[in-house]
């Protein structure tokens, strides 16, 4: 089933599946690819601009935990290990909200959430989470935040990659 779908950068893409079209390097996120494994692909939708937001994608296309491969297990567990250390040694990211559901139209991924200090007007669960990522997506898109919001993404690739 195609679809189209509006990045965040403005431009209007035709596809099957966006995370297929993101994994397979048919669209490049804004700010590009800050990882890649054999089985995943890490970047940040930067529709949601928070400093340090990141996406783990599966390159298969599957949509439940229990799909994993053993191999895909192994390397999932270690790549999210490694992204956290990154995030709270180079970004100084002290609390992170994953999340994950199984009933999306894209295929498996993972974000993991910075928790910031201005998020607790939102309340402090896993409810302020989808009112968080609304105000950076309405009220947070300015020029001075989007700039910090890729020298985030560069920061992590350049962390990852080392």
């Amino acid at each position: 089933m195609v679809g189209h779908i509006t990045l965040a950068d403005g431009r209007t893409i035709e596809v099957d599946c966006l995370s297929c079209a993101l994994t397979s390097g048919l669209i490049t996120p804004t700010g590009g690819v800050i990882y890649e494994t054999d089985h995943f692909h890490v970047h940040q939708d930067v529709a949601y601009p928070i400093r340090g937001l990141v996406i783990v994608a599966s390159k298969r296309h599957f949509y439940g935990m229990d799909e994993l491969s053993v191999e895909e297990q192994m390397e999932y567990i270690s790549l999210i290990h490694k992204i956290r250390h990154e995030q709270r040694i180079l970004l100084g990211i002290d609390h992170v909200y994953y999340f994950y559901n199984e009933d999306t139209t894209h295929h498996f991924h993972l974000w993991m959430v910075p928790r910031y200090e201005w998020m607790k007007e939102f309340g402090n669960s896993v409810e302020s989470l989808r009112p968080a990522l609304l105000h950076a997506r309405n009220h947070m898109n300015d020029e001075e935040n989007m700039e910090s919001v890729l020298e985030g993404i560069t920061i992590l690739r350049d962390g990852l990659r080392n």
